[in-house]
């Protein structure tokens, strides 16, 4: 299991006990995105027990989502599958619902509070500055485990990214910041890192914010802040790009040219690399998962794409998903000749793969197999 292998905290092991919960903020969950809802759900495991596991009182906050009450439903099972004793969902659509008294009740005793993915921008217009962001503050100060999956993994920090654009160059006005939940402090977050080419984007930010560590979770991913500790979950990797000592031409680079960004130091952290956010430091790393764990993994992996697609083509019109499936019916129709074609070319199973043996000197009628078969070849 992840805990018999996972790494050593500064020396100490964590425990699944609820630690948090006896005093202290509680852990800080930033999700990449597309988390494993299928088989190992390794990441979404993990939040369950820093919220209590079987004790755990779950609040899914779904705002950013444009999926309606289904993505509330998949979460509800989700966490009830993985053990914990009751989950309910709190939606806000506006700052006026976001400082209603009866939108924020369900937080006062939850153990783990959950953002869902979807427009970044809408998550921090609602929640941000109102009495539910406050709450969600209180919660985690009181020890509640706080996590965020995609959009909702970028509020964590003070300073969030709205929206931007992909790419690994670093260019001028790339992005857009707006205010967070501050939880997650000195730091961006930005998600699916890897998978959407947002090395360029994060960096850009670095460049013209140097102070701030600029951290990319990967997909199915988490990194896990304990006070100024951060711990990598799941099957990705955490980017941080450290610009303390960057040198940088930020501040007179036009409209969208290129950024200098030189003497930024890079960390890539896969799974169970833990990182000192305050010194910008690499603590420890511990091994690798056993190989039947990497194998499950990577059985996984097919169904994590196609989930992936499904969540990133959200909005798109039916048309998309017509012409999809007309791609899919040529494939199929054009692997199934080939198939036929090379069926049709092999020997009978009944001919004889060699010339029968014939007395010496004795005419045959057959024809020369070895001819025909070398000019077939």
């Amino acid at each position: 299991m992840w805990r018999e292998w996972r790494g050593w905290w500064g020396g100490t092991a964590y425990s699944s006990a609820m630690s948090e919960l006896q005093g202290g903020p509680g852990a800080l969950f930033a999700i990449g995105g597309a988390e494993d809802k299928l088989k190992k759900r390794m990441v979404l495991q993990e939040f369950v027990e820093a919220a209590g596991g079987a004790k755990a009182r779950i609040v899914v906050v779904p705002t950013a989502s444009a999926l309606g009450p289904d993505v509330i439903d998949v979460y509800r099972a989700l966490f009830a599958a993985l053990g914990a004793a009751s989950v309910v969902g709190v939606r806000p659509e506006n700052r006026e619902d976001a400082d209603d008294p009866a939108f924020i009740a369900p937080l006062n005793d939850a153990t783990g509070i959950f953002m869902t993915g979807g427009n970044q921008l809408k998550l921090a217009g609602v929640v941000t500055g109102t009495a539910f962001g406050r709450a969600v503050t209180a919660a985690h100060a009181r020890g509640a485990a706080v996590g965020g999956t995609s959009a909702g993994a970028s509020i964590l920090a003070e300073h969030m990214i709205a929206f931007g654009r992909s790419g690994a160059t670093p260019r001028q006005r790339m992005s857009q910041l707006s205010g967070g939940l501050g939880l997650v402090q000195g730091a961006i977050v930005d998600q699916h890192f890897a998978q959407r080419n947002r090395y360029g984007r994060l960096l850009s930010l670095v460049a013209q914010s140097p102070g701030l560590l600029g951290i990319g979770v990967d997909e199915d991913t988490a990194a896990v802040v304990r006070g100024t500790h951060l711990e990598v979950v799941g099957r990705g990797a955490v980017t941080i790009f450290d610009g303390g000592r960057i040198t940088s031409n930020a501040h007179s680079a036009k409209r969208s040219e290129p950024i200098l960004a030189s003497g930024v130091v890079l960390h890539v952290l896969p799974a169970t690399a833990t990182f000192d956010l305050q010194n910008r430091v690499l603590l420890s790393f511990g091994p690798q998962p056993p190989a039947a764990e990497i194998a499950e993994m990577a059985a996984a992996e097919a169904d994590l794409r196609k989930l992936t697609k499904e969540i990133a083509a959200e909005g798109v019109s039916p048309r998309y998903y017509e012409e999809r499936k007309k791609r899919a019916g040529r494939r199929t129709a054009k692997k199934s000749a080939a198939s036929i074609g090379a069926a049709e070319s092999r020997p009978e199973a009944t001919e004889p793969l060699t010339r029968p043996t014939q007395a010496a000197g004795a005419d045959s009628d057959l024809p020369d197999r070895t001819q025909t078969d070398n000019g077939t070849t």
